[in-house]
């Protein structure tokens, strides 16, 4: 669901990074920004910024699993 005005602040970094994986244009659009995507990265810029987080775009905002956590097994919590 895309929102009907720009986002801004937290809410904007939320949305951002729930859509990152599928790129700066559909989180652009989905966030409020339409298909401006130079605003809407520059309003990401900002509430970084003022949220005291550097950010240079949506890419900053994917986080790729560890491979720790990939390979972890699941415990048996029953076990004993």
């Amino acid at each position: 669901m895309s929102a009907n005005t720009p986002l801004t602040g937290l809410t904007l970094i939320d949305c951002a990074k729930a859509n990152a994986p599928q790129g700066a244009e559909v989180a652009a659009r989905l966030c409020g920004y339409g298909e401006d995507v130079s605003t809407f990265r520059q309003a990401l810029i900002k509430a970084g910024e003022d949220a005291g987080i550097t950010l240079t775009g949506v890419d900053d905002l994917i986080i790729e699993p560890t491979v720790a956590s990939i390979n972890q097994p699941v415990s048996d919590m029953g076990a004993n």
